[in-house]
């Protein structure tokens, strides 16, 4: 298992007028979540795609426990539990500053070879990062 954890926090646009996290903005702070995972393992999200591969999502799933609420920091824990093959699979928890998990959720995405545009396997350079920095 790989899992890293992120700190934000809620900007004012993020939020609806009860100043409650808007729902569509839990996909990009997850995206965040992502991103930082691959950079604390050793390579860039941008890194990947100068490689030639895109991770598009193919599968969402959120639960709302609790709303996130403006100003607050809020501590985004992401998980890989599953070495990946065409796919690779994120879980995701997020907590508040009283350290209440509010929400989690998972992403699927696949490997896809830009220039071809077809399904790809885990690329070898970054399935020896994942490796490498895979716990028990």
């Amino acid at each position: 298992m790989i899992h890293t954890t992120h700190s934000i926090r809620v900007r004012y646009g993020e939020t609806d007028p009860m100043k409650y996290v808007y729902y569509g903005n839990y996909a990009e702070y997850f995206e965040i979540g992502r991103v930082e995972l691959f950079r604390s393992i050793g390579m860039s999200y941008n890194e990947i795609e100068n490689q030639g591969i895109w991770l598009p999502v193919s599968e969402y799933k959120i639960k709302y426990i609790r709303p996130a609420l403006y100003d607050q920091k809020l501590e985004i824990h992401t998980y890989i539990k599953k070495i990946p093959g065409v796919r690779i699979e994120f879980e995701y928890e997020i907590y508040n500053e009283e350290h209440i998990k509010i929400t989690e959720a998972s992403t699927t995405l696949f490997f896809l070879d830009a220039k071809t545009n077809k399904i790809i396997k885990c690329p070898d350079v970054l399935m020896k990062l994942i490796l490498a920095n895979w716990e028990e």
